[in-house]
């Protein structure tokens, strides 16, 4: 985790010593970002609401982190406050620990993140512009396969709950040009998800997760 923050640090502290672009008033103009995004969900277990198959004690579970390109589109209502929305697919699988230590429980599960969230925008008299943002979430989760060891016990399917969350965002603008620099973003998620497993129709396990990611993303920005 300190690995990944720390070249967004950096960035940071780059934009700090950067000089001054001028930025001209933002309201009603649209930025698009580009981003490289680091995904670091949780996917601890919370709750086992049906268990016919017979876990093991101290079973738990971790999802694994990933890197994939993301888009934002951001509109500006005012110099200062903006609306933003992302765009992107994440891929994960869900491994297991304790009881059930290395197997691999859930396979190339695909999420897409949907998220908007409300920006305030801080005048700091240069080309470095930080922000703070919140908002709603709702998870897609999709191409989610059996893993290869809970396959081989006889389960043949299992299915991620789409659900809904929030979002608290942080992060910065650092001007290049009048329309174009660089962007660093920091988003912690709160949201969940059911794994439910099966044998045939048979539902045979139920367990509730914490995703809880942290999404980082470090990219371009252009403004029109």
């Amino acid at each position: 985790m300190n690995r990944v923050c720390l070249p967004l640090f950096a960035l940071v502290a780059a934009g700090v010593s950067a000089p001054a672009m001028a930025q001209g008033d933002r309201a009603g103009s649209i930025q698009a970002k580009v981003f490289a995004t680091a995904v670091l969900p949780d996917g601890e277990i919370t709750e086992v609401e049906i268990d016919e198959f017979g876990l093991p004690a101290g079973t738990q579970s971790e999802a694994n982190n990933n890197i994939t390109p993301t888009v934002a589109v951001e509109y500006f209502i005012s110099n200062n406050f903006s609306i933003e929305t992302i765009a992107g697919v994440t891929q994960h699988d869900v491994d297991g620990l304790g009881g059930l230590d290395g197997a691999e429980l859930v396979s190339d599960a695909k999420i897409i993140p949907g998220t908007v969230t409300l920006k305030y925008h801080f005048d700091v008299g240069s080309g470095f512009k930080p922000y703070i943002g919140a908002g709603p979430a709702y998870f897609i989760v999709f191409g989610d396969d059996a893993g290869a060891d809970v396959a081989a016990l006889g389960v043949t399917d299992v299915d991620l709950t789409n659900e809904f969350g929030f979002a608290l965002q942080a992060g910065a603008d650092i001007a290049l040009s009048e329309g174009f620099g660089l962007s660093i973003d920091a988003k912690r998620y709160f949201i969940g998800t059911d794994a439910r497993f099966f044998v045939d129709d048979t539902e045979i396990i139920r367990t509730k997760h914490d995703l809880d990611p942290w999404v980082l993303s470090a990219g371009a920005y252009f403004r029109f």
